[in-house]
């Protein structure tokens, strides 16, 4: 059995590949037509409500270019305390952000939204995963540094490659920290019998 697009076309508004990837893992057909909303427009300091926001603001910003298609977006935030980790903007930046969360338990939330103008639908959620980081001495932080992996990654890091090896544990759903809550995303669209399981 596979997922497959049902009726509606599906287009994900993100140049994200990991995010493509958890989608063609599922057997979906869609387009990709990354949005370019904004993100420094965004007041909210919250992470919840920032990350929801922004997947809304994603989706519709794709949906009103294509109002008859169903459109998928999300933003993925690193959070420690009241602090959000967006990309590392150098190396220092980096070697602080993986000092930060060291030997600590951070928040990775993804917002994500699905809708469909012309059918006036929208629905939206955030999905919160705790993620666990071993004690990482500073020869691996500035080794895993080296490898280039941490640049274009919330909080330096990306749980899918490289940096699975800074991971101890995590409570919630992978996919969520990968960039995409795929058991939630897929239920949901299911459920609207925008897509369908068959042979």
């Amino acid at each position: 059995m596979k997922v497959v697009g049902n009726r509606q076309r599906l287009i994900l508004a993100s140049n994200s590949p990991r995010r493509r990837h958890l989608l063609e893992m599922a057997g979906l057909e869609f387009l990709v037509i990354p949005s370019d909303f904004d993100e420094s427009s965004v007041m909210l300091d919250a992470p919840e409500p920032r990350a929801r926001f922004l997947a809304e603001a994603k989706a519709e910003d794709i949906s009103d270019r294509y109002p008859e298609s169903w459109v998928i977006a999300a933003d993925t935030i690193v959070s420690i305390g009241h602090t959000i980790l967006g990309k590392p903007a150098s190396t220092d930046d980096a070697r602080a952000m993986l000092k930060m969360l060291s030997a600590e338990t951070h928040q990775v939330l993804t917002g994500y939204c699905i809708c469909c103008k012309a059918q006036n639908h929208q629905f939206s959620d955030c999905i919160t995963t705790d993620v666990t980081f071993k004690n990482v001495p500073q020869g691996e932080i500035d080794w895993y540094i080296a490898s280039g992996e941490p640049f274009d990654k919330a909080g330096a890091y990306g749980i899918q490659g490289i940096g699975a090896f800074l991971v101890k544990r995590i409570n919630g759903s992978y996919t969520n920290v990968v960039g995409l809550p795929i058991c939630e995303v897929l239920e949901y669209l299911m459920k609207t019998g925008v897509v369908a399981l068959t042979d």
